[in-house]
C-alpha cells in the first residue's frame, strides 16, 4: 500500500458537517488534511503553505469551486485538482475539466469511488519534487528578489560576499520550491504568488 503520510490535502466546502466528514474520511488514507470553509482561505495558505491535492465543492459563497480552480491553476500549475459538483451536473464538471480540474466528484459522495479517485490523484503528485511547495527560506526570499531587480549571479554573489556556486544552488533550490525551471517562468510565478509585489514595496 502507498504511504501517503508525506502528503497534504487541501479540502474546501462551506457545510461544517461535510468537512468534518470528508476530512475524516480522507485521513483514513493516512495524508495530513486541512479544510477550509471559504476559498479565499485557501488561495491564501497555497501561497505559504505546501498541498499535494486541492478537492473543492463548487457551490459555493462569495467565490466558487470553479473560481478557485483558475486562481490554483496561476499559483500552482502543477497541483492536482479535484472538483465536487451536483448529481447530475454535467456542464457544470466540463466547465471544470477546462479549467483544469484533474477529474470530478458527483455528490452524493460514494465513499469507495471518492477514495479511489482521491488516491490515484495522491499518486499522480507523488513523484513531483519533494521541494515543490515548500516555504522559501530568507536567502531564497533575497535572492528572487535580487533577480526580480534584474541582478546576475555574479552580481548577487558579489553582494552576498559567496561563490558563484553557492548562489546557483540557493537559486536551484527556489526554482524547484516554486516548480520553474526557467527565469521566463519564475518570474511569471513570482507576479501569480505576489512574490514581485512584495519586493516593489521593499525598494
Amino acid at each position: 500500500m502507498t504511504d501517503y503520510t508525506r502528503q497534504h490535502i487541501f479540502f474546501v466546502d462551506d457545510e461544517p458537517t461535510v468537512r468534518r466528514v470528508v476530512s475524516r474520511t480522507l485521513e483514513q488514507l493516512g495524508p495530513k488534511v486541512s479544510c477550509f470553509a471559504r476559498a479565499r482561505y485557501c488561495l491564501e495558505r497555497l501561497r505559504s503553505n505546501r498541498c499535494d491535492l486541492l478537492i473543492t465543492d463548487v457551490k459555493m459563497p462569495d467565490m466558487d469551486g470553479i473560481e478557485l480552480l483558475t486562481e490554483t491553476k496561476r499559483i500552482a500549475p502543477w497541483l492536482p485538482v479535484l472538483v465536487i459538483t451536483g448529481y447530475g451536473d454535467v456542464p457544470m464538471a466540463v466547465r471544470a475539466l477546462k479549467a483544469g480540474a484533474l477529474d470530478f466528484i458527483e455528490k452524493p459522495l460514494n465513499r469507495k469511488r471518492f477514495l479511489s479517485v482521491v488516491e490515484a490523484a495522491l499518486q499522480r503528485s507523488a513523484p513531483l519534487d519533494r521541494l515543490l511547495g515548500k516555504a522559501l527560506t530568507r536567502v531564497e526570499m533575497r535572492i528572487l528578489q535580487l533577480i526580480l531587480d534584474g541582478k546576475s549571479n555574479r552580481d548577487i554573489a558579489e553582494m552576498f560576499h559567496r561563490s558563484l556556486r553557492t548562489i546557483e544552488v540557493h537559486r536551484n533550490r527556489l526554482m524547484r520550491k516554486l516548480g520553474v525551471s526557467s527565469v521566463v517562468a519564475l518570474v511569471r510565478r513570482a507576479v501569480a504568488l505576489g512574490l514581485a509585489e512584495q519586493s516593489a514595496n521593499k525598494q
